[in-house]
């Protein structure tokens, strides 16, 4: 995740960040780690949040620009909240995703932002969508995104059941996170997570000494 500043020595936004959500059987797992930096280069911050609740049970993790991200987010938080009013129940997982699709395709010239989607609903139950970049919307049972990304699609295409418990699909979670932040420089910081169920929500937190270990540092 990195901070929008308007300098001309920085080109472009690089998307420093890992993110990445699963489901399980009854739910599914959302997280990222919480490094923030300038031009892909220096730290600026060591505990940005990115896993965002944009509705009760509906979640979302956001790469690229810091800046871009939050206008986004903060738009979708507006919007869904009115949906939810007008359809007197909580929004479909889908509905959140197009909301967020909807706006990163409508000003894809302005905006450097790409999302991960994630939640439950009484609908369709576990759900995770990809919101890219120009404003593309697709399911998929698991994904990630971001620059620590690139390290562990290996990981993820081993490792990934979809029949999996949610203690499973939490130490996945973790683990593959903990991968990309110790190979990729502007990953790092703290696991953020979040399960989602028909229960609720559970936030976990895994400060940077505590995460495991698969390489001598």
């Amino acid at each position: 995740m990195e901070k929008h500043y308007t300098n001309s020595q920085v080109k472009g936004v690089s998307t420093g960040t890992t993110i990445l959500a699963a489901t399980f059987d009854g739910g599914v797992v959302i997280g990222s780690d919480s490094r923030a930096s300038i031009g892909g280069e220096y730290v600026s911050s060591k505990t940005i949040n990115k896993v965002i609740q944009v509705h009760d049970r509906i979640f979302c993790c956001m790469a690229g620009s810091l800046a871009d991200a939050q206008a986004v987010t903060k738009a979708a938080k507006f919007h869904l909240a009115f949906h939810s009013v007008q359809m007197e129940g909580p929004p479909l997982v889908i509905s959140a995703a197009s909301v967020l699709k909807e706006l990163c395709y409508k000003n894809k010239e302005e905006l450097q932002a790409g999302f991960i989607t994630a939640g439950w609903d009484r609908k369709n139950g576990a759900q995770v969508y990809v919101v890219s970049l120009g404003g593309m919307l697709i399911r998929q049972p698991v994904t990630i995104g971001g620059s620590g990304s690139t390290y562990i699609y290996g990981y993820v295409d081993a490792k990934y059941k979809p029949d999996m418990s949610r203690d499973e699909c939490l130490q996945f979670a973790t683990n593959a996170l903990a991968l990309a932040m110790g190979r990729d420089n502007v990953s790092g910081g703290v696991v953020n997570l979040a399960v989602i169920t028909e229960k609720g929500v559970e936030h976990v937190v895994i400060p940077g000494n505590k995460l495991p270990q698969f390489h001598d540092e």
